[in-house]
């Protein structure tokens, strides 16, 4: 149900189940969305030998034995072996590794079902032997298709006749979040108390506490952790208050830990706030804190306020950029001696026996606190790191600095790419 994008008529996958032509196949998608369902249905319709493990109990041992008559069945009998592997992303690299030159001569069709991005969590050179079949979260009208056949259906409640409230079935329906399996467990459980109370009706009370809470499909380690900081972090960066507070509340309710979203929210004061509004990093700091000071559920009310503060302030990545290309040229360019002027003075006899300190100028003995000296060492006179941009409070560095140095600061240049996920360091 709700896979027409895969399965739907003339599909290359359809047509391929149905000719039993089949090749290695990764079924990627989340939970209750219907890979193992449809790798039982490719086990179904093959006249190949259906061996089927789960990588949270299978080991090496069990993949060799398996290969080594997956090998003895095409060489005696030239009948081929589906291996279906529930959570394949669950078996490490050397588990992985035993099945690669199996799958690559042809013993071993593959079928691997995984909830997590089968391009971070399985071998690059296992998926670049596979096709990868990315399954979608069902919709709302395939959820409720699958309630209602259960409703009817000889194997499920139709000896029953079971009715549920449309208000029920409403909330069922959407506090499934497309879970198939979510949907069905709730069902079975409040249809199991109607029954106790001697009732075939299903009413949105039952509903509800057999459901208790709305399922949100996450996993600390997994994709639905990094993309929903990526998409906390972008609407910061978007200055949509709104969003930004959602994404906190749905992680918060899935259970991310609130100190990495405080971490991240502090770098992001940093990173894409920075001196257009200075008070951003405080804010977030404070959030921080108030995180360690006060626990959940409280904390949620300054990590709200730090969000929206930050996601409402002007933007300025020049201080990302500022250290980013700094970093760079520490690596490129020579690292010459700190000039003679700024060199250490605190040691007796350096400024009258090598001269340390004797050209510098005292900012301090000047009208305004400034004077202009070189600070670069020799060879990076003259580089530009940070350019302000005219946003908020940095508009009034970038004219200072202007005023003091006599020269016009260039705009502020676009960051370079970010690469990691964002999140990534958790």
């Amino acid at each position: 149900m709700g896979q027409e994008h895969l399965i739907g008529p003339g599909r290359t996958l359809r047509t391929a189940i149905e000719q039993d032509r089949v090749r290695s196949l990764i079924l990627w998608g989340p939970p209750g969305s219907g890979k193992t369902s449809l790798a039982l249905l490719i086990a179904a319709r093959t006249r190949a030998h259906v061996e089927q493990v789960n990588a949270v109990t299978a080991g090496v041992a069990d993949l060799r034995r398996i290969i080594a008559a997956a090998r003895d069945r095409l060489r005696f009998h030239q009948q081929r072996t589906l291996l279906i592997i529930d959570e394949i992303h669950r078996f490490n690299k050397a588990q992985q590794d035993v099945l690669l030159p199996h799958v690559e001569n042809g013993t071993i069709i593959l079928i691997g079902a995984t909830t997590q991005n089968p391009f971070h969590d399985v071998n690059p050179t296992l998926i670049s032997r596979s096709t990868v079949a990315q399954l979608q979260p069902l919709d709302d009208t395939s959820v409720r298709a699958i309630v209602e056949r259960a409703l009817t259906h000889p194997d499920g409640f139709a000896a029953l006749r079971f009715e549920v409230d449309p208000e029920a079935m409403e909330f069922l329906v959407s506090a499934s979040n497309g879970d198939a399996r979510v949907a069905l467990n709730t069902l079975e459980s409040a249809a199991a108390a109607a029954e106790s109370e001697g009732s075939r009706r299903i009413t949105l009370a039952l509903i509800t506490d057999a459901g208790q809470r709305r399922i949100l499909p996450y996993d600390r380690e997994g994709d639905a952790h990094y993309d929903a900081i990526s998409a906390f972090i972008k609407s910061l960066r978007g200055s949509d208050p709104d969003a930004a507070v959602y994404w906190l509340a749905r992680m918060l309710a899935s259970g991310e830990d609130p100190r990495f979203i405080a971490r991240r929210m502090v770098i992001h004061a940093a990173e894409d706030v920075g001196l257009a509004d200075p008070m951003a990093l405080v804010i977030a700091t404070a959030a921080a804190q108030a995180v360690e000071f006060v626990g959940l559920p409280e904390a949620r009310i300054p990590m709200a306020q730090a969000a929206i503060y930050i996601a409402t302030a002007p933007k300025s990545n020049a201080v990302v950029v500022a250290i980013g290309e700094a970093m760079r040229d520490v690596e490129a360019e020579r690292a010459d001696p700190v000039p003679v002027h700024l060199r250490d003075t605190s040691h007796p006899g350096v400024v009258e026996r090598l001269g340390y300190g004797k050209e510098y100028r005292y900012p301090h003995d000047f009208p305004a606190g400034f004077v202009r000296q070189q600070y670069m060492p020799v060879g990076l006179e003259g580089r530009r790191y940070y350019r302000p941009t005219d946003h908020g409070a940095e508009a009034a560095v970038r004219r200072r600095l202007e005023e003091w140095w006599g020269r016009r600061v260039s705009p502020v240049k676009e960051p370079p790419g970010e690469g990691a996920k964002e999140g990534q360091e958790e």
